[in-house]
């Protein structure tokens, strides 16, 4: 069986086409599925939408989160109820073309534990979005070590590869780096990211620039060597002002001007704020792991009499 994932925020508009779409790709391709809607927290009707799906479908199962708690956080709760020999994860809004997952499927038949979905093409979006995305995806692929610039949430999983995933501790991790991470036999599929028809994206400049630094700061401790780098920079520049000093001096000259000084200090203030800004933020992230609280609170759910 086949399990799909699909997390929705505020899709009220989607969740219908969504099913209908993609369960009647696999219905005429005789896969067996389930259909798992993990509504994060909506305050729209997403979750009475799924309801409603549940109570006349027969392979729909829905959980809703008991606030917003991200897209990590709904993923994650839907490979915990995923009941399937293989996964797929997919946007609710569709903008994943669902008849890949026919493609994902007999590649995973041939033996391929995971299936990564490659966008070929990004589709329409602006261009500073465009240029933040590249950046993003070029430093966490050199802090991870795997090419990621084009990666993205569309994939499928086998079953020994979501079990792996579902007995990681970790609290805030980053699903597409994960899988990568993971390692098993590797196959891709490219897609062009296709258009919203219902809706709009929930995502700020603000909200992906803080999923940025979270992912960034969860695969890799190379910021902290940043600290290690100024440290560095102001040796230099300390030795540099050291010897000045020390030639006027023998030379029977005052270092002129408290200007010089006062840059100097503001300097050095500047690079030790921000150098605890930087270990502050990493001493947060150990906060919120060692406090151990779950990753997702599952207020209510809903299942098909299929899946009871």
């Amino acid at each position: 069986m086949l399990s799909v994932i699909i997390p929705a925020f505020n899709e009220e508009k989607s969740i219908s086409r969504a099913y209908s779409v993609i369960s009647g790709l696999l219905e005429n391709a005789n896969i067996e599925n389930e259909l798992i809607f993990i509504d994060d927290g909506s305050t729209d009707a997403t979750y009475k939408e799924i309801r409603t799906l549940a109570e006349k479908e027969n392979n729909v199962c829905g959980l809703h989160f008991s606030r917003n708690f991200g897209k990590e956080a709904a993923i994650s709760a839907g490979l915990a109820a995923a009941k399937g020999d293989c996964v797929v994860v997919i946007d609710c809004d569709l903008q994943h073309p669902p008849e890949k997952i026919i493609e994902m499927y007999a590649l995973w038949q041939e033996g391929f534990e995971i299936v990564e979905g490659i966008k070929s093409s990004r589709g329409k979006e602006k261009a500073l979005h465009g240029l933040a995305a590249k950046s993003f995806y070029s430093i966490i692929s050199a802090l991870v070590g795997f090419d990621m610039s084009n990666a993205s949430d569309f994939k499928l999983l086998d079953r020994k590869v979501v079990d792996v995933l579902n007995n990681i501790p970790e609290k805030k991790g980053f699903f597409r780096a994960i899988s990568f991470w993971v390692g098993y036999k590797k196959a891709t599929v490219e897609f062009e990211v296709q258009e919203r028809e219902e809706g709009t994206s929930k995502w700020s400049t603000i909200g992906l620039l803080k999923y940025a630094i979270s992912n960034i700061s969860a695969y890799s401790t190379a910021p902290m060597q940043i600290v290690t780098v100024l440290g560095v920079i102001m040796l230099f520049i300390t030795a540099v002002f050291f010897v000045w000093a020390l030639i006027d001096k023998i030379a029977g000259r005052a270092l002129e001007g408290m200007t010089t000084v006062i840059i100097i200090l503001i300097f050095i203030g500047s690079i030790m704020m921000i150098s605890l800004g930087i270990i502050g933020y990493y001493v947060a992230r150990i906060y919120e792991e060692i406090k151990g609280r779950p990753k997702y609170i599952v207020s209510a759910k809903c299942e098909s009499k299929k899946n009871n």
